[in-house]
C-alpha cells in the first residue's frame, strides 16, 4: 500500500509540473487556456479564481493530466478568442509550448537532485577493518583503522565512493596513489597495486582481492528501548 501510495504521489508530482510547465508557457504566449487538470476521468474537485479563465481541476484517475486550451481544431471557439487559440499562434510560440512540459520535468529533476546532493545522503566511512594478509593492500603496508582521504588526489568521503573509484582505475592495471590517516591523526601515502585485478574480478566485490575490508565495530546485544 505503502508503495502504491508513494508511485501516485510520483507521478502526480511529475504531471504537476509537466502540466505546469505546458500552461506557463501557453499564458506567456497568449493562449487561453480553458482547463489545467491532474489526472483524467470523472472531475473530484474543482476550483476557478477569481479573473481567471482557467478550471482547476483533480480528476479520478491520478495517472496523468492536460492542459486544455482555445483550439480551434478540438472544437468550436467563440469569435472574441481566436486571437488566442493555440492553432493561431506562430509555429515556434507552438513548438516552445509543446516542449516546455518536459523542459519542466528536466528542471525538477536538477532542482530534487540538486537538493539529494546539499542534504546528502547515508555512506559508510571510508575506514579499513581486517586488511588481509599478503594481499596488495598488505603489501603496500595500509593497516587496519586508517581512513582513506583520498585516491589519486580526489577526496573519497565514503566506502561506496572508494569502491567506484578503484573501480574505474582497476582497468588501468597499475600503481594507485592513496593517501590516509591513522587513528593517531598521521597522515600516511600508499602506493596501492592493482595490476592484479582483471576484468573478470569486477563482477564481484574486488576489494576482497585487494585485501581491502571496510572497518565495522563489534556491536553488543544491548537492549535500549
Amino acid at each position: 500500500m505503502i508503495t502504491l501510495l508513494a508511485f501516485i504521489v510520483a507521478i502526480a508530482l511529475l504531471v504537476v509540473f509537466h502540466e505546469f510547465g505546458h500552461y506557463w508557457v501557453a499564458r506567456r504566449c497568449g493562449v487561453k487556456v480553458l482547463r489545467f487538470s491532474i489526472g483524467f476521468g470523472n472531475v473530484v474537485y474543482s476550483k476557478r479564481f477569481a479573473g481567471s479563465d482557467t478550471e482547476w481541476v483533480i480528476s479520478s484517475i491520478p495517472l496523468g493530466g492536460y492542459v486544455k486550451m482555445v483550439d480551434e481544431r478540438e472544437e468550436e471557439v467563440a469569435p472574441e478568442d481566436l486571437p488566442y487559440a493555440f492553432n493561431r499562434k506562430p509555429v515556434l510560440q507552438r513548438m516552445v509550448i509543446v516542449a516546455a512540459g518536459p523542459v519542466a520535468n528536466f528542471i525538477l529533476a536538477i532542482v530534487l537532485y540538486w537538493g539529494l546532493f546539499v542534504h546528502g545522503v547515508p555512506g559508510l566511512k571510508p575506514t579499513l577493518g581486517d586488511v588481509t594478509p599478503d594481499s596488495p593492500a598488505a603489501i603496500a603496508q595500509m593497516q587496519s583503522g586508517e581512513t582513506i582521504l583520498s585516491i589519486n588526489g580526489e577526496p573519497v568521503p565514503s566506502w561506496q565512493e572508494l569502491h567506484w573509484k578503484l573501480m574505474e582505475l582497476a582497468l588501468d592495471r597499475g600503481e594507485v596513489r592513496i593517501e590516509t590517516r591513522s587513528p593517531g591523526g598521521t597522515l600516511q601515502n600508499h602506493s596501492l597495486d592493482m595490476s592484479g585485478i582483471g576484468a573478470k574480478d569486477l563482477d564481484s566485490d574486488f576489494l576482497d582481492k585487494l585485501g581491502l575490508h571496510p572497518y565495522q565495530p563489534v556491536v553488543l546485544p544491548v537492549i535500549g528501548e
